[in-house]
């Protein structure tokens, strides 16, 4: 196959692909295969704003509006160049065709040309004035709040504060209440590139984006130490209680100003609380009873745990709870609820699984050993 050649006589590549080596619709409509929209030229800005041009008018009327109703014309507004069903003004209680009144001019109908990719294009006829004007709008909305701010604190707007400013502003809530700071960087957070940098062998894997020093990868655990431990687990506790005793207006408690009445009132509500659950309870206990089942219950009738609980130290050694073994399946064995000695499906009669020990063939059932199989 010969190599294609373009309009100015110039070869091809034929591995250049078709969205760079195509024109845009907007630079060249004429078809040809050509690699000029890929090059300065002084005639695209004239051929860009011709293209430009070629667009609907909005907001332009043919011509102006007839005097009296005509035949066939729209019966809402008297407009000849559309029907009623397709008429964009608002319906009248009595339409043109009966008033004679207000009739609007004739509707400008174009005929523009488009190719199949300028009528799939989204910004096809797009006006950047449109924008500029809702700028406008936005800037006057906020040179009124500046007003309005500097009316209502009583002196004048000072142009050099920046209120833009990440830096210093605060985010407040609805009543005014401090929520926030924006951009605020903690000062135990340090760079990765400040760290353990006087080692000989650190260094930077810029692929796998690891600093790898002496004592391996430096990873970002290293900056969440401070997440850790009791004292941690007890001031994000502070913090949520001091949100929660907030919201329900209970009390004004500032942990950073004032830490010790914060600790004082939540040890007072969580002693009140356990009080509470406590008479609750005791109220239950001597209105129906049962006192007696709360003790320690027999072992055929405890809920046996999926798993057992271990510990080990560091070293892999265990310290706590029973060594695990080998499954035989992925399925639990040799598990008797309730007082069963044998599992459930060791006894099959009449197309129902069952205990052998009982024949019962309700899972969740009590045991009754000889004396259910002489019944059964």
């Amino acid at each position: 196959v010969p190599i294609e050649i373009d309009a100015d006589g110039k070869e091809i590549n034929p591995y250049i692909p078709q969205f760079i080596s195509k024109a845009p619709w907007y630079i060249d409509q004429s078809g040809e295969a050509s690699l000029r929209h890929q090059r300065l030229r002084e005639d695209r800005d004239k051929k860009e704003a011709d293209l430009k041009d070629v667009w609907y008018k909005r907001g332009v009327r043919a011509g102006p509006a007839a005097t009296k109703y005509r035949k066939g014309a729209c019966e809402n507004c008297g407009a000849i160049t559309h029907k009623t069903k397709d008429c964009m003004e608002r319906p009248r209680k009595v339409g043109a065709k009966w008033t004679g009144q207000d009739i609007q001019a004739d509707d400008l109908i174009q005929d523009v040309p488009m190719t199949w990719d300028s009528k799939r294009d989204r910004w096809n006829g797009y006006d950047a004035a449109e924008h500029a004007k809702v700028i406008e709008q936005y800037q006057r909305v906020e040179e009124l709040r500046k007003q309005a701010l500097a009316a209502e604190k009583g002196d004048d707007l000072d142009d050099d504060d920046d209120d833009d400013d990440d830096t210093t502003k605060e985010d407040r809530d609805e009543e005014g209440a401090r929520v926030g700071s924006r951009s605020v960087r903690l000062r135990e957070d340090v760079a990765k590139y400040l760290k353990k940098l006087d080692a000989p062998d650190t260094r930077y894997n810029p692929k796998s984006r690891q600093l790898i020093g002496a004592e391996g990868i430096i990873s970002a655990d290293d900056d969440f130490v401070r997440q850790t431990g009791d004292e941690a687990k007890q001031f994000e506790e502070m913090k949520q209680f001091a949100w929660e005793v907030a919201e329900k207006g209970q009390a004004n408690v500032h942990l950073q100003a004032n830490p010790t009445e914060g600790a004082i009132l939540k040890r007072k509500l969580d002693l009140e609380s356990a009080e509470k659950n406590e008479k609750a309870k005791k109220q239950l206990l001597d209105k129906y009873g049962g006192q007696e089942y709360l003790k320690d219950l027999p072992q055929e009738l405890k809920v046996l745990p999926d798993d057992d609980y271990k510990e080990y130290t560091p070293e892999g050694k265990l310290v706590k709870g029973k060594a695990s073994t080998t499954p035989k399946s992925q399925y639990p064995e040799d598990i008797h609820p309730g007082n069963h000695s044998t599992v459930w499906g060791s006894w099959w009669h009449d197309f129902q699984w069952g205990y052998a020990c009982c024949h019962s063939t309700m899972k969740q059932s009590y045991c009754t050993g000889r004396d259910g199989i002489e019944a059964a």
